[in-house]
């Protein structure tokens, strides 16, 4: 079980300035061996990097998301990805070099764990300073056993697994609160995956008319995507019925646009669900707006009420069925919601995260590292 490479080892890692997150560095450190009893050695070789990662890193603090890849430096931290590694090394019954999980990484080329709760579907790092973090960030997926995978996926599963579990669960939380009383649910930021996704959950729903905001460089893709009833540039937000009851789901973060949807709307907007912003990378302050208080929403507090309600392996289900006939349709080969671009090496992540972090990046595209 045990086959700790011989030769010695180096790790090179992106690091994130906490404090100025386009920022990065990389650098690179011996890797202490041989494993003891209970650790795996993981090679970290692609990953997915889009403004989901960014948000990651601004909430980094306050919702202890730099507390999963401590490294060491003070000031800097592990932006957290989703990605594929590779065991190389085991000292864990059942987790066998040379197998391929899935799951959450640093943007690094190595990563020691301590696989506990191992089973066929694969297991959870028990490392020490990971026990009181959000377990759902601890799980790492066999691929071989993973109904979902499949290796011509993997871009897509890297990209749009962890931003369309948000979708998936946002939409069955509005579904289960039935949509507040709403008429309509206004999206904004509705070019950004995690908003189509949640509008593409909501398609066969007949209670509830999308309406999408969005910027006028993003209108026409938006307009394209075919899941919206409607679609208004952020300015004409008064093309939108003011006495109709409407739900307001917010991916955009942006203060002003906040303020004037609740003035426009007023008692009309029966809920505020602020679902996150990769380009507003603050926690809501307390407002004096009309109508309902903003209320956060954080994916994993629903996937705990399904789990109850459901069992985990029918989510689960439920999950993968949904997200196979997502990336069917975001990967159509003749009318594609995304076109998938690789990049090569940890300079090329430096300067994605820039990208994303200005928000100059096309809707249209979806961003992969490989660092092999």
């Amino acid at each position: 079980m045990d086959q700790t490479p011989t030769a010695p080892l180096s790790n090179t890692r992106l690091l994130t300035r906490k404090d100025t997150l386009h920022h990065s560095r990389i650098d690179t450190q011996p890797q202490t061996l041989p494993l003891a009893d209970g650790e795996a050695m993981l090679r970290i070789d692609r990953v997915a990097l889009t403004t989901n990662n960014i948000t990651y890193a601004a909430f980094g603090e306050a919702m202890q998301y730099w507390g999963f890849f401590p490294t060491g430096a003070e000031g800097w931290g592990h932006m957290p990805v989703w990605g594929f590694a590779e065991v190389i090394a085991s000292r864990v019954p059942g987790v066998e070099p040379g197998e391929r999980f899935y799951g959450y990484f640093p943007i690094a080329r190595l990563l020691r764990m301590r696989p506990v709760r191992v089973t066929p579907r694969g297991f959870y790092d028990g490392a020490e300073h990971r026990l009181s973090l959000t377990s759902a960030y601890n799980q790492y997926t066999r691929c071989q056993n993973d109904p979902a995978w499949r290796p011509t996926d993997e871009n897509y599963q890297m990209l749009l697994r962890p931003l369309f579990i948000t979708s998936f669960m946002l939409a069955d939380f509005l579904e289960d609160q039935n949509f507040f009383g709403a008429q309509q649910v206004v999206v904004s930021s509705a070019s950004s995956k995690t908003a189509y996704g949640t509008a593409f959950c909501l398609a066969d729903q007949r209670k509830v008319q999308l309406a999408a905001l969005t910027s006028t460089r993003n209108l026409d893709f938006v307009q394209q995507l075919g899941c919206y009833q409607s679609v208004h540039r952020y300015e004409a937000l008064n093309e939108l019925d003011p006495d109709r009851p409407t739900l307001y789901v917010d991916f955009s973060g942006d203060d002003t646009l906040r303020s004037a949807v609740h003035h426009h709307f007023g008692s009309s907007l029966v809920y505020d669900c602020y679902a996150g912003s990769a380009h507003n990378t603050q926690f809501l302050g307390e407002t004096t707006l009309p109508g309902p208080k903003p209320q956060f929403y954080f994916a994993p507090v629903q996937i705990r009420k399904r789990n109850a309600d459901w069992g985990p392996a029918v989510v689960n289900q439920r999950f993968n069925e949904a997200q196979l006939r997502f990336i069917e349709r975001v990967g159509h080969t003749e009318q594609p919601w995304m076109q998938v671009v690789e990049h090569q090496g940890f300079e090329a992540a430096s300067r994605l995260i820039e990208a994303l972090h200005a928000g100059r990046v096309d809707p249209r595209e979806g961003h992969v590292v490989v660092l092999d």
